[in-house]
């Protein structure tokens, strides 16, 4: 395209590109009209109708939030079509046409039609004859990039099946900022089959280093809501990722796309009230992680249940009353009939133990020896119930036998508890139990939190006295309601005296009591991901799950629970696996859980490392054992990574240096170092951010490989990688991780021999 050409082809789009921007300004002033309306709109006693208008307040500001978003980068692109000399303009969201029977003034990337603009190729134009992306800064035209598919005669085609390849291209060189940004003008045929795959059933993506894994899974997400908005509306969408620093990372990507109702949290963060990053030592992580912790937990359950070992004598009533262990069996017994939860369960337990003594009790109290006869009348028994059950050695022989617990009490028992843990943990070994044996303020861990959740499954809440409570204070606001409309309906019949022909409305025409007093509590403003994030019962319409070949038996369990539809986005490598109680096939981790409920998508393609660095990366996958393939690398840097031996005093003075060096070359730095030298490190590197905080938009940050899962940067500074390799619980993929997380330059610093594996790298 010549120079005139071009410069009239800009000023062509931005004429065009001007007017939507137009329509955007139009539908967004529109969307906040509509919202005050219904924010304004008149209460009416009528349920549905309170449902219609708060749904309306959700959808007008779920509307603006996505025009908000828009702005930055509205236009994609567009696709001149064959058949029609329209072109179909693709954006971050969709404006509607003047007439209704027109094509939209601009596809929303998401729709069907906007498919071509990710999929069509010269050997499958799908009746594109071109290809145009639209480079924006702020509402300013700044260039296109133009793609024909329809070829001339003898023209040949670009074999890579990249599409949008001059785009892509410029995103993949480009600085990084510290935060993942969306890739909606630059995705690619293999990940928009997975972005637009049905939701049923668990979706795995299986894909190596830099294949856009937690990219596609977050476009996914957003397709997903644009899809499905009125049942994820309601459900909620939930992201786990493995680390903070990952959260971090990703964290802007959804709202980019004009979605901000998702639930976003590590496994630490899974059960209100709790957040933890504290982690457990391997042996122990794996321990917990089985999927037979469960058994366990239940048997901990049953171990506080109704349990008299001898017999025990009670004084009940002036009366000595001796109960036995099969006496509390039976009352046992009769309790677990009444509920399989524990703490639903206790007052079955309570009256049935309260029956048995008062049975006795009477039995010698009430008994007319001459006629063998009970005296005491059923107003008798039931008085001498009242006694018994107020009894403190009662009372006591309950909390005993029976106990109130929560999940927190149950664990912290068993876990500072030998004896309980062999009761319990008879599955387990005794080399087993001994790794969960803790103290009982010990902090808790991430791979706790399943177990309080499995726990929380079998104990369930008494809350008779909470709704109790709430009906009292429900039928107080009732009389209250009562007699305000009272008051109100006096002082109009005063009003109507003066003034028979008054036709003024007055609230007790349109509310009764009832509804009147319901008001203070039927309209609940919060988004849905605030309700699901506060409510540990809560069920998402859909869950995506990053770094997910890291998750035991356990952890999926919780998730289970928390998307029983097992609609799921599930990404990973398993090649990456990090964890003694990770994933070493997809199939033996989800068909516990799922059965066949799931299915496999793999991306091939690596779009993050250049080839110079997959290079040796590969090597070190070969080496392995791996039975996977390295993904093949679309581009290279031109700069080689660099390996340089240094004394064991001076590494991480010179860890110092290098990180400087490269960090002034612009872009993002890490540094990732083995477990032994963390510490070390964070002295000699205070300007890093580190572990839980770590934070590459504010500078260079220190990680342990397993920290850096997930993550890329431009420079990496790769320290000691024989002890990577001897100190992880899979060293290989520890290497394979930190080798793989840089973008566009690699440094390798040791004191000890580098692994046979990384032999391409050579000292400079």
């Amino acid at each position: 395209m010549s120079s005139s050409t071009t410069d009239q082809a800009l000023a062509e789009e931005q004429e065009h590109v001007t007017g939507l921007y137009a329509r955007l300004d139009a539908a967004r002033e529109l969307a906040v009209t509509r919202r005050q309306q219904a924010i304004s709109a008149p209460l009416v006693d009528n349920p549905q109708a309170m449902g219609e208008k708060e749904a309306a307040v959700r959808f007008h500001g779920t509307r603006i939030v996505q025009l908000d978003a828009a702005e930055a980068g509205l236009v994609l692109g567009r696709l001149d079509r064959e058949e029609n000399p329209q072109p179909l303009y693709v954006g971050r969201t969709g404006l509607p046409a003047d007439d209704a029977g027109g094509d939209p003034a601009l596809v929303d990337w998401r729709a069907p039609a906007s498919r071509p603009f990710y999929t069509a190729t010269p050997f499958r134009p799908e009746g594109i004859a071109r290809r145009r992306h639209i480079r924006t800064l702020g509402r300013k035209v700044t260039g296109i990039d133009d793609e024909v598919l329809v070829l001339a005669e003898g023209e040949e085609a670009d074999d890579r099946g990249l599409t949008g390849e001059a785009a892509l291209l410029r995103a993949l060189t480009a600085e990084r900022t510290g935060r993942m940004t969306d890739i909606v003008r630059t995705i690619q045929a293999e990940q928009d089959a997975i972005i637009r795959s049905d939701s049923r059933g668990i979706l795995v993506v299986q894909g190596g280093p830099g294949t856009g894994k937690t990219a596609v899974a977050l476009h996914r997400a957003a397709y997903l809501l644009y899809t499905h908005r009125d049942r994820l509306a309601r459900s909620g969408l939930l992201v786990v990722g493995p680390t903070p620093t990952f959260l971090r990372y990703i964290a802007d990507v959804l709202p980019a796309l004009g979605e901000t109702g998702v639930v976003m949290a590590g496994l630490g963060d899974l059960r209100p009230g709790l957040s933890t990053t504290r982690v457990d030592e391997p042996a122990v992580a794996e321990v917990k992680g089985r999927l037979a912790m469960a058994d366990v937990v239940a048997a901990a359950v049953k171990d506080r249940q109704g349990v008299l070992r001898g017999t025990r004598e009670l004084v009940v009533d002036r009366e000595r009353i001796r109960l036995r262990a099969g006496d509390v069996a039976k009352v046992r017994t009769q309790a677990r009939r009444a509920s399989r939860l524990h703490n639903l369960a206790r007052p079955a337990f309570y009256r049935g133990l309260v029956d048995l003594l008062a049975q006795r009790v009477a039995d010698r109290l009430g008994s007319d020896v001459r006629g063998g006869e009970n005296l005491l009348d059923a107003e008798d028994r039931r008085a001498l119930r009242r006694e018994i059950a107020g009894e403190p050695a009662v009372v006591d022989l309950v909390e005993e036998l029976w106990p109130l617990l929560t999940p927190e009490e149950l664990l912290r028992d068993l876990f500072s508890s030998p004896d309980r843990l062999a009761r319990a943990g008879k599955g387990l070994s005794e080399a087993d139990r001994a790794l969960l044996v803790r103290d009982a303020d010990a902090p808790w861990t991430v791979s706790d939190v399943p177990l309080l959740e499995e726990a929380d499954e079998l104990l369930g809440v008494d809350d008779s006295a909470e709704r109790a409570a709430a009906a009292r204070r429900r039928q107080a606001g009732l009389d209250e309601a009562q007699r305000v409309l009272d008051l109100l309906h006096g002082s109009r019949s005063h009003d109507a005296d003066d003034d028979e022909e008054s036709e003024e409305l007055m609230a007790g025409d349109l509310l009764d009591a009832e509804g009147l007093a319901a008001r203070a509590d039927e309209a609940d403003y919060r988004s849905t991901a605030e309700r699901a994030a506060a409510d540990r019962t809560w069920t998402f319409g859909h869950v995506v799950v990053d770094e997910a070949q890291e998750l035991s038996a356990m952890a999926w369990r919780v998730l289970a629970r928390k998307c029983p539809t097992l609609s799921m986005t599930v990404v990973g490598d398993l090649a990456q696996t990090g964890t003694l109680g990770g994933a070493d096939s997809w199939a033996e981790v989800l068909t516990p859980h799922a059965r066949t409920q799931w299915r496999q998508a793999v991306l091939t393609v690596n779009y993050r490392t250049p080839t110079e660095i997959m290079e040796v990366a590969a090597d070190v996958l070969a080496a392995s054992g791996s039975s996977l393939e390295a993904p093949r690398s679309v581009r290279s840097s031109g700069e080689q990574p660099t390996a340089e031996r240094v004394a064991a005093g001076d590494l991480l003075d010179r860890v110092a240096e290098v990180t400087a060096d490269l960090a002034g070359k612009g872009g993002t730095a890490a540094v990732v170092v083995p477990p032994s030298l963390f510490a070390a490190a964070v002295a000699a590197l205070p300007g890093a951010t580190s572990g839980a905080d770590a934070d590459s938009s504010a500078g260079p940050v220190l990680l342990r490989p397993a920290e850096a899962k997930g993550l890329e940067f431009d420079s990496v500074v790769l320290v000691e990688p024989a002890a990577v390799l001897a100190e992880g619980v899979r060293g290989d993929s520890d290497l394979y991780v930190a080798l793989t997380r840089a973008t566009q330059r690699l440094a390798v610093l040791h004191a000890l021999d580098l692994p046979d594996s990384m032999s391409r790298l050579t000292d400079r």
